[in-house]
């Protein structure tokens, strides 16, 4: 049976520019509702994160307020129990691409904190790409992307046509003007990309070649279902 693997954060803070660290981790919604997309096409599922750490759901999407209500709280809760495979990740160096069909990242403030600059990540989604199999990350994640270089110096996914959180959407978090850096910002003028952009919090998800993108958490479940479209 093919496998998916979820590449993901082991971050449980994001650093402010005035050094506050503020509680992070992956967002449950962005991971758990692929998870399922995955699972339910037929795939197994493995992790890997920095250090082979457990990841950590951000409290703050496991709440009622980001899940419609107490009910939607607890759901995500048990999804999360549920989805064994992530509480037991390798380390990134690990991994062995001809194992897998695809690797996701989902999103949350976690990547910024640890994916950008981490080595093995970066060297893993450039010899992912290369290898031709999908390469799909939602929301922050695609801040992983920005640790990618080629033999050049440069990153392999310049001029990619991609997506991730907006500025727009950063400021409606609240953290836009505490954040040393935004996510839009970086891709286009470190990474060199085509940036897409959606209204603030509306599904919306980019593919250019084997690179999928998706804007938001409303874009993951739509994301995970183009990335099985793309491997039936």
């Amino acid at each position: 049976m093919a496998k998916i693997l979820f590449l993901v954060t082991a971050a449980t803070h994001w650093t402010l520019a005035d050094g506050f660290q503020q509680p992070a981790g992956f967002w449950a919604e962005e991971a758990l509702g692929p998870y399922a997309v995955f699972k339910e096409a037929g795939y197994k599922i493995a992790c890997a994160t920095p250090g082979g750490v457990p990841p950590t759901a951000d409290a703050l999407s496991l709440t009622p307020d980001f899940n419609g209500g107490e009910e939607g709280a607890e759901a995500m809760k048990q999804a999360l129990r549920d989805a064994t495979e992530l509480q037991h990740p390798m380390r990134i160096e690990d991994v062995r691409i001809d194992d897998y069909a695809a690797v996701f990242v989902p999103g949350g403030w976690g990547p910024m904190e640890d994916l950008p600059d981490n080595a093995a990540s970066g060297k893993l989604l450039t010899d992912w790409l290369a290898s031709g199999k999908p390469v799909s990350l939602v929301c922050h994640g695609p801040a992983a992307l920005l640790a990618t270089v080629d033999a050049d110096g440069d990153s392999p996914f310049h001029g990619y046509r991609l997506t991730g959180l907006s500025n727009a959407e950063e400021r409606q978090n609240g953290l836009a003007d505490r954040a040393k850096w935004l996510l839009q910002d970086r891709l286009v003028a470190d990474l060199g990309a085509d940036y897409r952009e959606s209204e603030p919090f509306t599904a919306h998800v980019e593919v250019d070649r084997t690179l999928f993108t998706g804007q938001n958490p409303y874009s993951a479940v739509l994301l995970a279902q183009e990335v099985v479209k793309a491997l039936s």
